[in-house]
């Protein structure tokens, strides 16, 4: 699967933009545009290997073994052999992630393998500096590397990638359950309040203030911000910033270079200044820096 438009062409799946990056010994990474056709749920089908798919923009849901879930630009989910997945896509087209897609026997190598190879997939969040190098990643392949160093950065991505289901061996919403007790039908209203509040926000809705993000999901600002940091472990600020984040930089690395002050206004920061005091603090770098990095052309 070189580089095409259509479903996969090993299985059905979701129509899409898709493009091999690289495929050194046992690791395929890929790039997915999804393209869609019907916003119902897809059919579901059964995964032939272990992938790690990120998030890069956009967001659609997912159903995973029966457990659905909502999927944005700050999500991470491993899965297995023989999971099935299915999708939707309410708020239409143009959600992309990267996938890598890894051989057994590379986990069995890893001593951090063990524990993909053994359990059921996970699925959460990454963290600013993950996702920074991850969109650092596909920019260093879309120039060009060769097979070695392919292999070897793959292999240390990798390594922050499980460092991080390790870290979190608890999944988001894991306190909510206990705060709730046996009230499921409580748990899947806040988790579906939470999901809701990540639907708009993931809309590019970053101009709406809390008031009007909660008249959105037909709640409080008080309450849609109690349940959300239950669900999540985060509040609705620091979600906002990292999703806006992810935003600018995917903006960051096309290669229109648009001005920073126009960047900051489509993506409801207060001015330039502002842009650049949250890039840095996220993710370290100012974004002249970054789209440095990231652009590819």
């Amino acid at each position: 699967m070189p580089e095409g438009i259509g479903s996969d062409p090993r299985r059905k799946t979701t129509p899409a933009r898709w493009r091999v990056l690289g495929h050194p010994d046992g690791i395929l990474i890929y790039e997915v545009r999804c393209i869609v056709e019907n916003h119902g749920w897809t059919a579901p089908t059964a995964e032939l290997t272990h992938k790690v798919l990120l998030g890069r923009s956009g967001a659609y849901r997912r159903r995973l073994n029966g457990r659905t879930s909502f999927s944005d630009a700050t999500s991470v989910l491993l899965t297995r052999p023989g999971d099935e997945m299915s999708v939707s896509h309410p708020m239409g087209c143009g959600d992309s992630y990267t996938c890598l897609e890894v051989d057994e026997a590379v986990l069995a190598d890893r001593p951090d393998g063990a524990r993909w190879l053994d359990t059921a997939g996970w699925e959460g969040t990454s963290d600013a500096p993950l996702d920074l190098a991850h969109r650092m990643l596909i920019a260093e392949f879309r120039r060009g590397i060769d097979r070695f160093e392919m292999s070897e950065r793959l292999h240390r991505f990798l390594d922050g990638v499980l460092n991080l289901t390790d870290a979190r061996a608890e999944p988001p919403g894991a306190d909510l359950a206990r705060a709730i007790g046996r009230r499921p039908a409580t748990q899947v209203a806040h988790r579906r309040l939470a999901d809701r509040a990540r639907e708009v926000l993931a809309a590019g809705a970053f101009s709406l203030g809390l008031d009007e993000v909660a008249r959105e999901v037909g709640a409080s600002p008080h309450h849609l911000s109690r349940v959300f940091h239950r669900v999540t472990g985060s509040s609705l600020t620091a979600y906002r910033n990292r999703l806006r984040v992810r935003a600018v930089l995917d903006t960051l690395a096309e290669a229109d270079g648009r001005p920073l002050r126009t960047v900051a206004a489509e993506h409801g920061f207060a001015d330039q200044a502002h842009l650049t005091r949250v890039v840095r603090d996220h993710v370290g770098h100012p974004p002249a820096h970054l789209r440095r990095l990231l652009t590819h052309d």
